[in-house]
């Protein structure tokens, strides 16, 4: 694509003379109606923002658009939330379904609906017939969780539905081939290729990244995972880098055989819109497609100069009017983000020694400022930044630039690529051996970024961006950018959390018990007859968004899937002191996988007996299972109990110990107990309940066909006065230390 050149608007209402370009004001008023839409009373502020910048502008006109544009997004989003939801009457009911599978979502006709479907069926898009039982998508449970429903949200438009229900469970029946330009294009990206680069160029050129999340560079580590950390996840989504490569090709060709600009411009910009049909709508894309569309008719028609921001401002509002809650969007977010750090590229380069070479000077501005900009939502949506993202994307950049023009290129050729792909291996072999190495340097974890966080942030961007204009000295943006560290650093210092979590990770268990200076994990999950992933999807996002950088110690009360198969990701992502085990069971594959990692990881491995005591922060861990001289060959028997006591408050974590082995433990009276086996009818026994006298009890459960909790245990529980706290029901639990 064309460079954007800074110059003064080319688009302005009639009749004034104003610098602001009316997209601004508009796209404004837009956000701040969406907002009022959802109920975010600050809408009306980010209104009231954009009037004030037009009067100020001394453009009455354009405040009247803002607030036209307020009513207009408001309007919107109303459209998109309050429709009715077609499937709602079958909800909870085994169905089988026949519709369109984009690789994203299953399209039905009848009723005029989408869904998402778990697990994503091996199909390439077309017809199919799934079964399986609809549910409704559920919100965040866990800190740092998916909020699925808001993601579903926010996939419908104006003339879109939005995806509504989950297909769970899902068994693929029947599917058909992909036919049409679709399909002959997918041929020339994986024709004569091996999976894993096949995989990899659906990913970048189609933004088809089904494939791509099931393959691994070694065990416990998938190529997804990969670019994440080595700060490359951008390249499998479809952006304007995407739009500039290919735009940039087609112009050069058009220019070599002396077309005039008319031609030269205008026929990317026409090829634009197929583009986008065939590679579907998504946030990134289309706002590429816009801006790339308005500069390529801009100089096709001889105006040459375009704003850039305001023709940011008129993809955005493009976008948000027919997509309103793609405000929402981490994509639309980290979209617009990086490409208004980028009208600052040129000027951050000119700061750069004027030795180096100008191509060194703008790819490291361009790279810095994007990463700068989006700081803030990588560090909340994703827990960890990468620390060699910007090496990482050098050394992507040149590999790219060749990769995606020739792999289109091969894509347009369908089933005769396999010549043009004996080239193409050996640059995704490349893009993939930088994300392989990048991915084994370590990452840096972040919590939960809060509002003072957004707020320090923002002081820190708008000082640089006046150290970049001119308007102020380094050592000023370096002070501002120290102090606002040390003010969001202190709170967590001076009050270090001292609290019980209790992760909602489904069926299975996870509790992190958090105190000054020491971190506990017990267990976490895993998901029986299944590849998912509950240690690295679930547990880990939990913990990095509650600020926890490292284990003091990680236990493994047994050798059962749902407890343990997710602490091999959890030692594979975070430093681990020590991990305690009961019984060393020979043999087992879950237990000897865990095991493994941590040998890889060298991290110590402790078999823990009755009565080993540490004593971190003032409290008091205890373990009081297993006896170690005598061990069941029922895993549940062998669990290892942990008991915690901190200034005369107690709780006690027991694994999936059955009754009577409770009756022999001895816990003695607890304020809180973590009920084991998830509510199984063979444990929390009455006598138990007595002897253990707790006010209330955490039952970690979710989905099952087990019939956990069961009902005799909840009667128990109510008898015995216990208020029962469900993860099942209320997600991910957080417990208060004295």
């Amino acid at each position: 694509m064309p460079h954007v050149h800074e110059s003064p608007p080319a688009a302005t209402l009639p009749g004034a003379g104003g610098r602001l370009p009316w997209p601004v004001p508009a796209v404004l008023g837009v956000m701040g109606g969406i907002l009022l839409a959802l109920g975010v009373w600050w809408g009306a502020l980010v209104i009231a923002a954009s009037v004030t910048l037009s009067v100020q502008d001394a453009r009455p006109a354009l405040a009247l658009l803002a607030l036209t544009g307020g009513a207009a997004g408001f309007g919107s989003a109303r459209l998109v939330t309050s429709r009715p939801d077609p499937l709602h009457a079958w909800v909870g009911a085994q169905v089988t379904l026949d519709g369109e599978w984009d690789g994203q979502f299953l399209t039905l006709r009848d009723p005029r609906a989408r869904l998402a479907v778990a697990p994503k069926p091996v199909a390439r898009p077309g017809r199919i017939r799934v079964s399986g039982r609809l549910i409704a998508p559920d919100g965040p449970r866990t800190p740092g969780g998916f909020d699925q429903a808001a993601w579903l949200r926010a996939q419908g438009g104006v003339f879109l539905p939005t995806p509504t229900a989950v297909l769970v469970g899902a068994r693929l029946r029947s599917s058909g081939r992909e036919g049409g330009f679709r399909g002959w294009f997918r041929q020339g990206l994986t024709t004569g290729l091996g999976e894993r680069e096949a995989a990899l160029m659906q990913a970048v050129e189609l933004g088809d990244r089904s494939d791509i999340g099931r393959q691994d560079f070694s065990q416990g580590y998938t190529v997804r995972d990969g670019f994440n950390r080595a700060g490359l996840a951008h390249l499998m989504a479809l952006s304007g880098q995407n739009v500039a490569l290919i735009t940039g090709v087609l112009i050069w060709l058009f220019g070599f055989l002396g077309w005039p600009p008319a031609v030269r411009y205008g026929v990317p910009a026409a090829l634009l819109t197929g583009y986008l049909a065939l590679v579907g709508l998504s946030p990134s894309i289309t706002r590429a497609v816009i801006m790339g569309g308005v500069v390529l008719v801009a100089l096709a028609v001889g105006r040459g100069k375009v704003d850039p921001y305001g023709l940011s401002a008129l993809a955005a509002l493009v976008c948000l009017l027919l997509f309103p809650l793609w405000l929402l969007d981490i994509g639309f977010q980290l979209s617009f983000l990086a490409v208004l750090a980028l009208t600052l590229a040129g000027r951050a380069a000119e700061r750069l020694p004027h030795t180096w070479p100008i191509w060194l000077r703008s790819a490291l501005a361009a790279t810095v400022l994007a990463e700068l900009a989006t700081l803030p939502v990588i560090a909340g949506a994703f827990g960890q930044l990468p620390l060699v993202g910007l090496p990482a994307n050098l050394l992507a950049g040149p590999i790219m630039a060749a990769l995606v023009p020739v792999g289109f290129l091969a894509g347009l050729l369908g089933p005769l690529a396999a010549p043009l792909n004996v080239l193409i291996g050996p640059l995704a072999d490349a893009l993939l051996w930088v994300a392989r190495t990048a991915r084994q340097f370590p990452v840096l974890t972040w919590g939960h970024v809060a509002p003072a966080g957004v707020i320090a942030y923002a002081v820190c961007a708008f000082s640089g961006v006046l150290w970049l204009l001119g308007r102020v000295r380094a050592p000023a943006v370096l002070g501002t950018v120290l102090a606002c560290a040390l003010l969001t650093a202190l709170p967590g210092r001076l009050h270090p959390p001292r609290d019980l979590t209790f992760i909602d990770i489904g069926q299975g268990d996870s509790t992190l018990i958090r105190l000054p200076g020491f971190t506990m994990l017990v267990d976490a999950g895993g998901s029986v007859n299944s590849d998912f992933d509950v240690g690295g999807r679930t547990v880990v996002p939990a913990l990095r968004a509650l600020g926890v950088r490292s284990l003091s110690v990680v236990v493994a009360t047994h050798a059962d899937t749902d407890h343990i198969e997710g602490l091999g990701s959890v030692l594979r992502a975070l430093p681990v002191g020590e991990l305690w085990i009961g019984q060393r069971k020979v043999g087992d594959p879950v237990l000897d996988a865990v095991l493994a990692t941590a040998q890889e990881r060298h991290v110590p491995v402790r078999e823990v007996r009755r009565g080993d005591q540490i004593t971190p922060s003032g409290a008091t861990l205890t373990v009081l299972w297993p006896p170690g001289n005598v061990w069941s060959t029922a895993d549940n028997d062998n669990s290892v109990v942990v008991k915690l006591q901190s200034h005369g408050w107690s709780t006690a974590i027991l694994g999936d110990l059955p009754d009577p082995a409770e009756g022999l433990l001895g816990v003695g009276h607890v304020n809180v107990l973590k009920t084991a086996h998830h509510g199984s009818r063979f444990s929390t026994g009455t006598d138990f309940l007595a002897q253990t006298t707790p006010q209330d009890a955490v039952i970690s459960v979710g989905r099952n066909t087990y019939g956990h909790p069961h009902p005799d245990v909840l009667n128990r529980l109510a008898v015995a006065g216990v208020k029962v706290w469900r993860t099942d029901q209320l997600g991910t639990i957080t417990w208060p230390i004295p």
